[in-house]
């Protein structure tokens, strides 16, 4: 598994994660992704699975990477506070690796929420502090208000149909080295799976490039967006056997040509 660094942290991590969103299984398909080398576990308070997260890490926490999110209702100095203690208890540990705001709320001022977040970092609760679904102007403004620590990465929908972080956010949080943990890669499922009419010349790209690398649909689909330098993909699986094809996407890459045939293809679709 290849590893890019967290934000400008020094912290490595795989480019293949795990996601926990809609996962509906046991702690057996993450614990083999764990064994692959996608060490990278992503959950939040909001999806019902830190759980399940905390048992998959049983026994080898401090091997695996723990993000989870505080939803965008709790956002409150306080409210921040308290989830992150139930999120704690959830997922069985003494400390989260990486905070996430679930998402911006505007009738909150981030100046509030930042304290809480920089509090819980002070008292060594949460390693590193994250973003969900942040804008350009949302990212500069929490990043104003978090004056002793960075914001290390910002998790938003990207894959090979939903590319709309391209035009200005992605640059940003490049130049601004912040870490894109791309959520819902595989388009939840619709770059593996028979295409919709309007999608099929561009899904037929797709299937012809897996057959000259010789690797599945997902793989291609999953290297196309960890070959941005600072992108960290974390597609969800409840299948060992899709996990482990997941997996695969790394230790190898795409070349510039297939790329750029790629976003070629996928242009119209986003």
């Amino acid at each position: 598994m290849e590893v890019k660094e967290l934000g400008s942290s020094g912290l490595k991590l795989p480019e293949i994660g795990l996601g926990a969103w809609q996962y509906s299984s046991g702690p057996g398909p993450l614990r083999r992704g764990i064994a692959l080398g996608a060490n990278l576990i992503d959950t939040a308070e909001a999806y019902s699975t830190e759980r399940v997260v905390g048992e998959a890490v049983e026994g080898q926490r401090e091997q695996v990477f723990i993000a989870t999110k505080v939803s965008s209702r709790h956002l409150r100095y306080e409210d921040v506070l308290e989830a992150a203690e139930r999120s704690l208890e959830r997922l069985g540990t003494d400390c989260i690796d990486l905070y996430q705001i679930h998402s911006p709320n505007s009738s909150v001022p981030i100046v509030e929420t930042m304290r809480a977040m920089e509090e819980l970092v002070d008292k060594g609760k949460v390693r590193f502090i994250g973003v969900s679904n942040f804008s350009v102007s949302q990212l500069e403004e929490a990043q104003q208000a978090l004056p002793k620590y960075a914001i290390v990465s910002n998790q938003v929908l990207y894959n090979l149909f939903d590319r709309q972080i391209e035009h200005s956010l992605f640059p940003y949080c490049q130049q601004s080295h912040i870490t894109i943990l791309a959520y819902s890669p595989l388009a939840r499922g619709a770059l593996t799976s028979k295409p919709l009419l309007r999608h099929r010349a561009s899904m037929e790209v797709l299937g012809r490039i897996a057959e000259e690398t010789g690797r599945t649909l997902a793989q291609v689909a999953l290297n196309w967006c960890i070959s941005k330098p600072n992108v960290i993909a974390i597609p969800k699986s409840n299948r060992v056997e899709r996990v482990e094809e997941n997996c695969q996407a790394s230790g190898w890459r795409l070349t510039e040509d297939q790329i750029a045939t790629l976003d070629r293809a996928f242009s119209q679709d986003h």
